[in-house]
């Protein structure tokens, strides 16, 4: 995930609004008990993610792949007064942890938390959605695109998390895994796609940014 020099990195996060107490105190304790504590979106990933939710002003949101709840809890800070984030995840190990930390930031009444598999869970959550994003397993991103698109209303927002997958996605070896394979198809779908506007925002490890017509 490092394309960025370390100083402008640091540079960028100095001039970015600082985590709330509860982000840090997450982001800490995800890195120092969770396995794989790359996956949280971190300090300037979730600004953005919580800056865009205040530009949209979403009803719902819908997220795939919850982690510790990091992106969650910052995607909820832009919701409408009544708005609800529905969030699922299928590692039950994290519940007490997530649910902590949603009835810390005081969005437990806002935030439905679903365990399970997100291919079946999708198909039960009704539209219309405003904002949607995805950060879970690699080989269904388009799978999840396709299950979500026609719950989004026209207008609204798809955001796919890890798209330039460090890089990956531009070497030409012979042999590429199955999950980056699964980010370029995803890619080249998704721009081909003419029912959306899109930008690849080269942050942290590459966000989609669709906009549906």
């Amino acid at each position: 995930m490092d394309f960025l020099p370390k100083e402008i990195d640091q540079y960028s996060g100095l001039h970015t609004q600082t985590e709330s107490e509860l982000l840090r105190k997450l982001n800490r304790e995800t890195n120092t008990k969770i396995l794989k504590p790359r996956m949280l979106s971190g300090h300037i990933q979730g600004r953005i993610l919580s800056m865009l939710s205040h530009m949209i002003k979403p009803s719902r949101i819908l997220e795939i792949g919850t982690y510790t709840g990091y992106s969650a809890i910052c995607l909820a800070e832009g919701l409408t007064e009544k708005g609800k984030i529905i969030t699922i995840d299928k590692n039950e190990e994290l519940k007490e942890m997530v649910l902590q930390y949603f009835s810390e930031a005081g969005i437990a009444d806002k935030a439905d938390y679903l365990l399970g598999d997100a291919m079946e869970l999708i198909h039960q959550i009704n539209g219309p959605l405003d904002m949607v994003f995805i950060d879970a397993d690699k080989i269904n991103y388009y799978n999840y695109y396709n299950l979500v698109f026609d719950k989004v209303r026209p207008g609204g927002f798809i955001i796919a998390d890890n798209v330039l997958w460090s890089g990956k996605v531009i070497k030409s070896e012979n042999k590429i895994d199955k999950d980056t394979q699964a980010i370029i198809d995803f890619n080249r779908l998704v721009h081909e796609d003419d029912r959306v506007e899109n930008v690849l925002v080269p942050v942290r490890d590459g966000l989609m940014v669709l906009r549906k017509k």
